[in-house]
């Protein structure tokens, strides 16, 4: 397991930067994931995992973005 610190500087990366547009992504994916979508990401024991972090791990790997949750909104 890779540690938070890293995979938030790697998700930054897909976001230009901006911290205020990936908190905004990962609360519309967690919100998504909470509301039953199914996890992008293959993660042993996902029981273990808050929302939020299975969202985060989602932008990291470049499975997720903010274009892509704004056109599924409408």
């Amino acid at each position: 397991m890779t540690r938070s610190e890293e995979i938030t500087a790697k998700a930054l990366k897909f976001v230009d930067g901006d911290r205020y547009k990936l908190s905004l992504v990962v609360a519309k994916r967690a919100n998504q994931l909470h509301n039953g979508e199914k996890p992008l990401v293959d993660i042993p024991n996902l029981k273990n995992y808050k929302f939020a972090d299975i969202a985060l791990m989602e932008i990291a790997e470049g499975k997720v973005s903010l274009d892509g949750i704004v056109k599924a909104e409408e």
